[in-house]
């Protein structure tokens, strides 16, 4: 990883927005396992991030996938969400958290956001519940937790199912609870611009005992295949549908590198993300840009630095100043329930009174492992000038 020694950051090398985070022990780790001549999946390293993240989190069995997208889809087959069913989930999100809902023919059923946090608005849940509705699907947006006290109590109440879309929630908490642990099933990402990354991959988080066997099945294209390499039967069979959810062995050695630094690399990331705040605190109670906000009850992993301009053109025109000095900031999602798929597989309940306004003034700030306060402090000084020009 190339560190910059120099006092004071100039300006002379562009900011990316991310960065894949790197330890220097990936190498190492794929080299032994080409040697181990294992690299097809659940291998070495797969069982070894497999059991990091249930010692870390405190779940029942974790089973690595291709993707947080195969995660989600692994969990609504788990689910048994059917065609006509419906799932309540935020429009501001990923297309993979409606996605797996909808390829099982479910209705995805949009409801409005928090303006503080960004996620799903908890008091608008019960509302959107008809006699269709299968499972509520949280999203953490920036590794923030959802209220899921509330969430709980309101599945528990109607009889559904929580599904945790916490693709940015690794090392983060709720009221000391692992994201991904609380619900029925969690759902995590080590996409390239994750906290920790296989480069594609993902992990599924189950709570139940009973849900295991069938994960296993689905995941291993509808197999007991598991099961045979665990001695319980003496051959492996086609037993149900399913598909090919494992992640290669060579991914998993890249992955478990991060997992065994995962403490460094929090505590990196959350140095940027306070300096930020600090640095662009004044701004913020001068009424000129919002910053994040963190519930007492949450511990977050400073998954992303945002801040919320005035409305889309003063964010473009933000845009535009930073790429000048080479700083690469980004907006974030269109909210599915105004995007061309949304409107036909979806539906919104209710108002949409911060949803699309709070998603146009969003903008995301360089944050990577490696990035430097000298860095985050040649950010900040440029969103300043923005705004005191």
């Amino acid at each position: 990883m190339k560190k910059i020694d120099r006092i004071y950051y100039t300006g002379d090398e562009k900011i990316r927005f991310n960065v894949p985070p790197y330890t220097g022990k990936e190498l190492d780790n794929i080299k032994k396992a080409v040697e181990n001549q294992k690299i097809c999946g659940d291998g070495e390293f797969t069982k070894s991030c497999s059991k990091w993240l249930e010692e870390k989190t405190g779940t029942k069995k974790c089973l690595l996938t291709t993707s947080c997208t195969h995660a989600t889809e692994l969990a609504a087959l788990l689910a048994d969400i059917r065609p006509g069913d419906e799932v309540i989930m935020p429009s501001y999100t990923f297309v993979s958290t409606a996605d797996a809902f909808v390829l099982r023919g479910a209705t995805p059923v949009f409801v409005d956001i928090r303006p503080d946090t960004m996620n799903i608005d908890e008091t608008l849940i019960e509302d959107a519940i008809t006699e269709k509705t299968r499972a509520i699907v949280p999203v953490h947006y920036a590794g923030v937790g959802c209220e899921m006290d509330t969430i709980m109590d309101i599945a528990k109440r109607h009889n559904l199912l929580v599904i945790e879309d916490a693709a940015q929630g690794v090392m983060a908490s709720y009221k000391g609870k692992a994201l991904g642990s609380i619900g029925d099933f969690g759902c995590y990402s080590f996409h390239e611009t994750k906290n920790y990354s296989m480069g594609e991959g993902g992990a599924l988080l189950i709570a139940h005992e009973k849900d295991i066997e069938n994960a296993e099945i689905f995941r291993e294209k509808g197999t007991d295949r598991s099961k045979y390499y665990r001695g319980q039967v003496d051959k492996y069979r086609w037993v149900n549908y399913g598909s090919s959810y494992l992640p290669s062995e060579l991914n998993a050695a890249y992955l478990y590198a991060q997992l065994e630094e995962a403490d460094t690399i929090n505590n990196w990331r959350m140095d940027r993300w306070k300096e930020y705040y600090e640095l662009l605190k004044p701004l913020a109670e001068e009424g000129k840009i919002e910053l994040p906000f963190i519930p007492e009850e949450c511990t977050h992993n400073a998954h992303m630095f945002y801040i919320k301009t005035k409305d889309q053109e003063e964010r473009a025109a933000l845009i535009s100043h930073l790429i000048h000095y080479d700083i690469v900031a980004v907006f974030h999602y269109v909210p599915l329930h105004s995007a061309p798929a949304g409107l036909k597989f979806g539906r919104f309940h209710g108002e949409d009174r911060y949803t699309t306004k709070e998603s146009e003034r969003l903008l995301r700030l360089p944050m990577y492992y490696g990035l430097t306060a000298e860095q985050t402090a040649f950010v900040a000084e440029k969103v300043r000038e923005f705004y005191n020009r």
